[in-house]
C-alpha cells in the first residue's frame, strides 16, 4: 500500500486535481455529486471505484451515490460540517507545519494528560486547549492524550459514538483546527496522543453498512456486529482501518495512538489487523525519520499484546492498565463491588508494582475462571497507569473524581504512587488540583428510541454495580455542561497548593534517576496488610543507591520498620508536609532510631537512601 499519501475518499493533487477512491465492492454504480455537477466512478476488481476531476474545490460539500437513487456522506469524509447526515466535505489536508525539528521523546519519558476536548475548557474546542498549553508545560506534562475526536450525533458526545473515522469532529474545530493544536503542541514540547476506536462504530450515523460488508455476524461485541477484519471482503476494511492510522501520523503530526478496547476487536487472521496497523507504522517512521507510538487499551491481562512481531506478538508499544488503578483504589477504601470485588486491597497493590498485572494466572472469582499471564521481560515504560481517568471516573453513576470521593491527603496519597512507579503515568483533566465538577457521561443524539436505549442501558449497568439513585440523563445538556472543569477552583488556597504539589511530585520523577527508571524487575514491593501500608524499593542498575517509599493508606499514625537492609539518608518528599497543605512532619526530616518511621495518615515518604 502507498503511505506516501492518502488515497481513501477525496484527495487533493496540487490544489487541482481531485482524486477519488471510494471502496464499495456489492455496489453496481457509484457517482459523486457536487453542487450541479455529478461524477461517475468506475470499479477495479477489488471493489474500488475510483475517479479524477478538476470540478471539486476545497471546502466543496459533496455526496456519495451508489445505484443511482442511494444519496448518503462519504464514510472517508473528512469533515461533516452539517452533522453526521449531512453532505461530507471536500478538505485539503495541506497544512504549513513548523515542527520540522520537533523530535517524539522516548515512551519512556512520556508523562500523560488526558483530557476530552468538549470539557476540557469553556471552549469546547481545540482553540481552548490551545490556550492552556502553557499551563501544561508548567505542571510538566509531556504528552497530552485526547479522547476521539472522530466525528459523532450533535456536539455533545465522550467520542466513542464515532461515525466517520476520518472526520475531524467540526465543533471542536474540524481538521485544520487539529493541524494547528498539533503543531502548537510540539512548539511547546508536548506530544500529542489521539485515542482512536477501532472495534466497533457508533449507532446513529453509521452509513458504512451501505457501502459493503464492514461489519460481520461471525461475531458479536458489547456493541453488536464486530468489525469485519477476518470475513468474507475483509481486506478492504483492513485497508480503511490501516490508511486512517497513517492519516494521524503522517497528514496530523500526531505521535501516538491509544487503540480503545482492542480485546475487543476480533480477527483470527494469519496476521492480526494489530500486526497490519504496526508493520505499515514502521513502514512510515522508515520513510520520514519521525517516531510514533501504538498504545492498546486491553483488559486481557496477555503480553502479547505489548509483544514484538518478531516473537508473534501484536506489536503494540504500550498498553493502559486498569488493574493497578483498581488495587490502588481498594487500597484507599473503595466499597468491593462490581469489578472492584476482585481486588485485595494492598496485597494487589504490591503486585501490580512488581507485575503490572494483578492477574497473571489466579483464579478470578468475578471470572470464575484463572486469568492472566506473567509480564517478565517486559520494561515499566510498556505499561500506562492512572488514579483515575475518563472511564473509571465517568462509568460512575454520578461521575464522580477523587476530589469529591476522598480526604485532600489521601488524594496526594494516589498521586504519589503513581508517579513514584515504574509505569508511565497518566493524570485526568483537572485531578492535578483537586477539581471538584463531575466527568458525567453524555450524549446528543437525535433518534428517540436510540437515546432511550442510552437511558436504560445506563440504569442497568449501575443496577450491577449495586448503586442505588437515579443516574444523570445522558441527552440533557446540563450533563455535558455540569462535567466541564471549574478552572475558578485555582482562586482558592487548597486548590492552589494541590497544584504544586502535583507539579513537585511530577519533577521529582524527572529529577531522580530511580524513580523514573522503567526497570520494574528492580522494583521491590511489601505490602503490611495489618497497617494497611506499602513499602516500595526503586533502584537501577549498577547503583547501590536507591530511593524508598513509605505509603500509609489507613486513617491512623502507623510505625513502620524498615528493613535492616537499607539505610536512609534524607527524606526528599513528604505529601504531609505543611507546605502540602498536610498535618506536618512527625519524624522523618531526621535519621530514625531503631529503623522506625511515625508516618501521618493518609500520606507518604520518600527517603534517598542506600543497601547496607
Amino acid at each position: 500500500m502507498d503511505i506516501r499519501t492518502r488515497t481513501t475518499g477525496i484527495n487533493f493533487i496540487n490544489n487541482k486535481t481531485t482524486t477519488i477512491n471510494i471502496w464499495a465492492p456489492q455496489a453496481e454504480k457509484i457517482e459523486v455529486q457536487c453542487g450541479k455537477f455529478t461524477i461517475s466512478l468506475n470499479k477495479d476488481d477489488f471493489g474500488n471505484w475510483t475517479g479524477f476531476t478538476d470540478l471539486i474545490k476545497a471546502g466543496d460539500l459533496y455526496w456519495v451515490i451508489i445505484d443511482g437513487h442511494k444519496r448518503i456522506p462519504d464514510p472517508a469524509s473528512l469533515g461533516q460540517p452539517e452533522g453526521v447526515h449531512g453532505p461530507s466535505s471536500a478538505i485539503d489536508l495541506h497544512y504549513e507545519w513548523t515542527d520540522d525539528s520537533w523530535q517524539n521523546p522516548s515512551l519512556r519519558d512520556y508523562i500523560f494528560y488526558e483530557l476530552h476536548t468538549g470539557t476540557y475548557t469553556a471552549d469546547g474546542n481545540f482553540h481552548g486547549i490551545i490556550n492552556q498549553l502553557d499551563y501544561l508545560v508548567e505542571l510538566g506534562i509531556t504528552a497530552i492524550e485526547i479522547m476521539p475526536v472522530a466525528a459523532f450525533p450533535g456536539e455533545r458526545n465522550w467520542g466513542y459514538d464515532g461515525v466517520f473515522p476520518y472526520a475531524v469532529q467540526w465543533s471542536y474545530g474540524g481538521a485544520a483546527g487539529l493541524q494547528q493544536l498539533v503543531d502548537k503542541c510540539h512548539q511547546k514540547g508536548l506530544a500529542v496522543v489521539l485515542d482512536v476506536v477501532y472495534n466497533h462504530l457508533g449507532p446513529e450515523g453509521n452509513y458504512l453498512t451501505e457501502f459493503g460488508p464492514y461489519f460481520t455476524d461471525k461475531y458479536k461485541t458489547p456493541w453488536g456486529a464486530a468489525v469485519n477484519y477476518d470475513d468474507r471482503y475483509s481486506d478492504g476494511v483492513r485497508k480503511f482501518v490501516t490508511e486512517n492510522v497513517l492519516m494521524w501520523f503522517r497528514d496530523f503530526h500526531v505521535d501516538a495512538l491509544r487503540l480503545d478496547a482492542v480485546h475487543a476487536i476480533k480477527d483470527f487472521s494469519a496476521i492480526h489487523i494489530l500486526q497490519d496497523i504496526r508493520r505499515e507504522t514502521d513502514r512510515l517512521i522508515k520513510q520520514t525519520g519521525r517516531m510514533h507510538y501504538l498504545i492498546a487499551e486491553s483488559d486481557l491481562n496477555d503480553p502479547r499484546y505489548i509483544s514484538g512481531l518478531s516473537e508473534n506478538g501484536l506489536g503494540m508499544h504500550a498498553q493502559w492498565t486498569d488493574e493497578f488503578h483498581h488495587a490502588l483504589r481498594v487500597s484507599a477504601g473503595e466499597p468491593k463491588t462490581g469489578y472492584y470485588s476482585d481486588f485485595m486491597g494492598i496485597e494487589h497493590l504490591a503486585k501490580a508494582y512488581r507485575d503490572a498485572y494483578v492477574y497473571t494466572g489466579m483464579y478470578s472469582s468475578e471470572r470464575a475462571r484463572k486469568f492472566g499471564r506473567e509480564t517478565t521481560g517486559h520494561p515499566g515504560s510498556q505499561f500506562i497507569i492512572f488514579s483515575q481517568n475518563h472511564d473509571q471516573t465517568g462509568n460512575r453513576m454520578l461521575g464522580s473524581r477523587s476530589g469529591t470521593l476522598y480526604s485532600y491527603e489521601m488524594q496526594k496519597l494516589l498521586a504519589g504512587a503513581v508517579m513514584l512507579s515504574p509505569f508511565l503515568p497518566m493524570l485526568f483533566m483537572g485531578e492535578e488540583y483537586g477539581e471538584t465538577n463531575p466527568f458525567l457521561y453524555f450524549v446528543s443524539h437525535t433518534d428517540p428510541e436510540l437515546v432511550e436505549n442510552v437511558r436504560s442501558g445506563r440504569k442497568q449497568e449501575f443496577a450491577a454495580m449495586h448503586l442505588e439513585g437515579e443516574a444523570p440523563d445522558p441527552q440533557d445538556p446540563v450533563t455535558m455542561q455540569q462535567s466541564r472543569l471549574n478552572w475558578c477552583l485555582l482562586k482558592e488556597k487548597h486548590h492552589q497548593v494541590m497544584l504544586l504539589f502535583y507539579q513537585a511530585i511530577i519533577a521529582l520523577r524527572k529529577r531522580h534517576a530511580q524513580i523514573h527508571s522503567d526497570e520494574k524487575e528492580l522494583t521491590r514491593c511489601i505490602a503490611l496488610k495489618e497497617l494497611n501500608c506499602l513499602l516500595l524499593e526503586r533502584s537501577t542498575t549498577g547503583s547501590s543507591e536507591l530511593i524508598f517509599c513509605l505509603m500509609n493508606f489507613s486513617v491512623e499514625i502507623q510505625q513502620i520498620s524498615i528493613p535492616v537492609s537499607i539505610k536512609l539518608a534524607g527524606v526528599i518528599f513528604n505529601s504531609a508536609a505543611q507546605i502540602w497543605g498536610g498535618p506536618g512532619d512527625l519524624s522523618a526530616a531526621r535519621q530514625p532510631e531503631h529503623q522506625q518511621i511515625s508516618i501521618q495518615p493518609e500520606s507518604f515518604i520518600v527517603y534517598q537512601a542506600n543497601y547496607v
